[in-house]
């Protein structure tokens, strides 16, 4: 059992470091709000508050941080009171976090300097896989410290897959969501044109779902849509902020993500809307009314 900091318990981070305390893990805890740590602490029964992230890396074998954006993690590790500082030769900092790659090869500089191990390490499978310990996990960095990594991480992942050096995982999660974009478009389209033509929606959607059309969005998401539910994990406003670092990521390689950029603004129009926090599958809502 490994000594453990984690850093962030949002709807993702929570659940993922309760399943590390499940493991058996010793785990200290940060968050900007300290009454989120304080409940974590007191459902779990176990661990400990810290009050800030350099506190909750004080002797610790492996860090955490499942946080907002690139200066929140920039904010976590290297800034006042970041874990960075408190952090041994030979530890290992890893981020959850969706940033962009070039904060996470920043980053993997500046912990090299320090003797610590860095890994970007995005996750895909919302807050049901977060709960669920399903996650997908895509991870950037060394070899040696990957595979070091792996059984904690092992603990809230599904599928643990390490793509390359630093910033690998973070492209990797750009894929992932340009990916999903296109899918849960096409998934609105197709429902859309299914009621507007007058057919019955559940006997389409069965009746492809086992075909060529067939995808994780549509089994799990096509009856909440046609319900007009969208209360099911990952935020619009949050494929908003993955989506943007994609796209200039692909501005940045000069690769041409045209459906990608055109759903983001799709997903613009739903927060106009008001449903910034709508989950993603709400694009049919926008077609819809």
């Amino acid at each position: 059992m490994a000594r453990i900091g984690w850093i962030g318990l949002g709807v993702m981070g929570g659940p993922m470091a309760g399943h590390l305390a499940n493991a058996g893990h010793e785990v200290a805890v940060y968050n900007r709000t300290r009454s989120k740590a304080n409940a974590w602490v007191e459902e779990y029964a176990t661990g400990r508050v810290a009050e800030t992230p350099r506190a909750a890396a004080a002797g610790a074998e492996f860090v955490f941080s499942c946080v907002g954006d690139d200066n929140d993690v920039r904010a976590v590790t290297v800034e006042n009171d970041g874990a960075f500082a408190a952090m041994t030769s030979g530890s290992i900092f890893v981020d959850c976090t969706t940033a962009s790659a070039s904060v996470a090869r920043e980053l993997a500089g500046a912990a090299e300097v320090e003797g610590i191990g860095f890994l970007d390490a995005p996750v895909s499978g919302g807050q049901a896989g977060a709960e669920n310990g399903a996650l997908t996990v895509m991870v950037g960095g060394d070899r040696a410290v990957f595979e070091r990594a792996v059984p904690v991480v092992d603990c809230f992942a599904r599928k643990v897959t390490r793509i390359g050096d630093a910033g690998a995982g973070q492209t990797a999660k750009m894929v992932n969501q340009i990916c999903i974009a296109g899918l849960v478009q096409g998934l609105a389209e197709g429902i859309n044109l299914t009621a507007k033509a007058g057919l019955d929606v559940p006997t389409v959607m069965e009746a492809i779902s086992e075909g060529a059309a067939g995808s994780w969005q549509m089994t799990n998401r096509w009856e909440t849509m046609s319900k007009g539910e969208y209360d099911f994990g990952f935020a619009v406003d949050w494929m908003r902020k993955d989506l943007s670092i994609a796209i200039a990521e692909a501005r940045r390689v000069g690769a041409a993500v045209p459906v990608g950029a055109l759903v983001d603004q799709f997903y613009g129009e739903v927060q106009q809307m008001g449903g910034g926090r709508w989950d993603t599958s709400s694009l049919l809502k926008r077609m819809a009314g």
